[in-house]
């Protein structure tokens, strides 16, 4: 058991003052009491407080103490948020909602899980030694923790929210707990009740056991249970999609088991230079990069049922890429994933074929690599282990042991090249836009884009190293059949 930071006895002593002052019942509860009992601490942490009335009133004068940012979440039910940024760096964000029963231990009994139904009155001057002794424990809350179980905190608990049904699951993924069969029996017959939890509710749940280190059990049994088709529906048209000899599975237990090896791969990996940070790096605050790629991995053939042909007596699936990328798009925008986000994740889907291109070769040339990189942008990395997570997935009748160990060496030493890449020195443009409308008599047009592009690629592979060789390059260039077509298109 952890004892809170001082940076959290400041804040509870004034959350305590503010109680003091204005005569209500503040209680601590729920998560960051569980993870003090677990050990646990999050790099910012949350704070949920039952106040006995007035959340939000309280919320706003504890607010003029804190100076933090305030907003109210639901004014009907009493819930508001204070998101307070210390000197240290730390966020802290602390809620405050009124008792959802007459008193703190009817409250508990309508939370979601006994693991979060944990409580401590804050009042009179908090300390840190001993900081848990006291805690109100009606559930049994003490005991499922150090056994590791899950267990709903009441009968209704999936009825009053249904995103508890995704929780139980990402509560299993990042901490461990077993679920109890009365959980998953639940979880099973009411989970069509999802459908009516926001995207971007069901998205947070979903990220939370995406970037955990054990996905693929806890999907897979999501999956058994019925509940990943009714978080993520789009997936469904996947099932019992046969494939061709090059595949042992359907299209989407092939997707699954992807991701399996993605998790897999990554500890293989583990000690790759600029994986690790890669891999964390925050797209936007709260959701990383390990979390899009396995979601990237889950779903890179979800266009193949689409784009499902016969063709000489042997199934195709050409262009699935291309219709994977356009449902992922709509898939994001309804899970509301940012922009970046959803480009990254169209991008993987889009080029997660490109590898095993380059992988048919022996080498890669320098050209080929050039443009993969430029093409893949920061997703390189992440579309290199998709890739080989795909291929360590396909192990049909006419896949080879020679073919995937090419596969890996290729990919692997892209990985390598790509992660060397970030951090030599960017070379200045030998030529820029001007330099070219002044010698050739251009105008600003596509024109100068296209050449530009091609010089830098010329550049890359080692064919040109000084201004006049670009120059003559560009010439070359302006003199080509291609060139002159878009000239003309751009000029009439």
């Amino acid at each position: 058991m952890k004892e809170p930071l001082p940076e959290d006895i400041k804040l509870l002593r004034m959350v305590a003052v503010q109680a003091g002052k204005s005569g209500r019942k503040v209680y601590l509860v729920g998560g960051f009491l569980r993870d003090l009992f677990l050990g646990r601490r999050k790099e910012n942490p949350d704070m949920d407080f039952a106040v006995d009335k007035g959340a939000v009133s309280f919320g706003r004068a504890l607010n003029l103490k804190l100076k933090a940012g305030f907003v109210i979440l639901d004014r009907e039910r009493g819930c508001c948020r204070l998101v307070k940024k210390t000197r240290s760096g730390v966020i802290y964000t602390l809620d405050f909602s009124d008792f959802r029963a007459d008193g703190i231990e009817e409250d508990l009994e309508k939370r979601d899980f006994t693991v979060n139904a944990l409580a401590k009155e804050i009042r009179g001057r908090v300390v840190t030694a001993g900081f848990c002794g006291g805690v109100i424990d009606v559930r049994g809350s003490l005991a499922d923790l150090r056994a590791g179980r899950l267990r709903l905190a009441g009968p209704d608990s999936f009825n009053d929210d249904p995103l508890r049904i995704m929780r139980a699951f990402s509560l299993s993924a990042v901490f461990g707990f077993k679920a109890e069969k009365e959980v998953l029996r639940q979880a099973a017959a009411k989970c069509r009740l999802l459908s009516r939890v926001s995207g971007e509710r069901v998205r947070d749940e979903l990220f939370k056991i995406l970037e955990s280190g054990n996905a693929y059990p806890v999907l897979k049994l999501m999956d058994n249970k019925a509940v990943l088709g009714q978080a993520l529906p789009e997936v469904e048209v996947m099932r019992g999609v046969s494939q061709g000899p090059y595949h042992h599975l359907d299209v989407w237990k092939h997707s699954l088991e992807s991701v399996k090896q993605l998790e897999s791969l990554l500890d293989d990996l583990g000690g790759e230079p600029g994986l690790s940070s890669y891999l964390s790096q925050e797209i936007v605050p709260g959701r990383r990069r390990l979390g899009l790629l396995k979601l990237g991995t889950l779903l890179h053939d979800i266009g193949k049922p689409a784009a499902k042909k016969r063709r000489g007596g042997r199934m195709i699936f050409h262009g699935h890429e291309l219709s994977g990328a356009r449902i992922v798009c709509r898939m994001a925008e309804r899970l509301k994933l940012s922009r970046v986000e959803q480009d990254a994740l169209r991008r993987m889907v889009f080029c997660h074929l490109r590898p095993g291109y380059l992988a048919d070769n022996e080498v890669v040339t320098a050209r080929a690599q050039f443009r993969y990189f430029r093409d893949a942008g920061a997703e390189a990395a992440s579309i290199l282990l998709l890739s080989m997570a795909d291929q360590r997935s396909t192990r049909g009748p006419l896949t080879s042991r020679k073919s995937r160990l090419q596969h890996e060496r290729i990919c692997r030493g892209l990985l390598r090249e790509y992660f060397s890449s970030l951090g030599r020195k960017v070379l200045p443009r030998l030529l820029n836009g001007n330099d070219l409308m002044r010698r050739f008599a251009l105008e600003p047009s596509p024109v100068i884009g296209s050449l530009l592009a091609g010089l830098e690629e010329l550049r890359a592979i080692g064919r040109i190293n000084t201004r006049e060789e670009a120059f003559s390059a560009a010439s070359s260039m302006l003199k080509s059949k291609a060139f002159r077509k878009i000239r003309g298109n751009v000029y009439g």
